[in-house]
């Protein structure tokens, strides 16, 4: 993607969403997703980070800056992308059952698969974590990933 990323506007939805982010994955984990996680922190950290919500077909309401500049996009297009097209349409039922596998366990950190960008570009993601964005109540509210290995093939 050329030219500079532009960060999202810190309302507070936004913020809740990152502290929901971060909290979920040390409630799931047991480890820090980044110490410190401001949302500052999130945005510049030096691996993916990515979540959607919990709608019938989930859109992504967040990406950091190294995953806009993975995915190719900026954070209004990206924010607006169902997450089911970040795979490939063959590869959409494989992330299927790596969704239900989440939603199953709270959490993997196991996950390989390729994906692809806005601009066509495919990229194998290796060591994914992906889990539940539960609420201190037990509520899902979507689910999140975070990786720092790709490979553009």
């Amino acid at each position: 993607m050329a030219g500079a990323i532009d960060e999202p506007v810190l309302d507070e939805q936004l913020r809740r969403r990152l502290a929901l982010i971060a909290d979920s994955f040390l409630r799931l984990t047991g480890q820090a997703l980044l110490n410190d996680p401001t949302p500052e922190r999130l945005w510049n950290a030096p691996c993916v980070i990515v979540a959607h919500g919990s709608e019938a077909d989930p859109v992504f309401f967040y990406g950091n800056r190294l995953a806009l500049e993975v995915f190719a996009m900026d954070f209004a297009g990206f924010t607006r992308l169902p997450s089911r097209y970040s795979a490939e349409p063959v590869m959409r039922e494989e992330r299927a059952r790596l969704l239900e596998r989440v939603s199953r366990d709270g959490f993997i950190d196991d996950y390989a698969g390729v994906r692809i960008s806005a601009s066509g570009q495919r990229f194998r993601i290796e060591q994914a974590v992906v889990w539940n964005l539960i609420d201190e109540e037990g509520v899902c509210h979507g689910q999140a990933a975070t990786f720092d290995r790709w490979q553009m093939i």
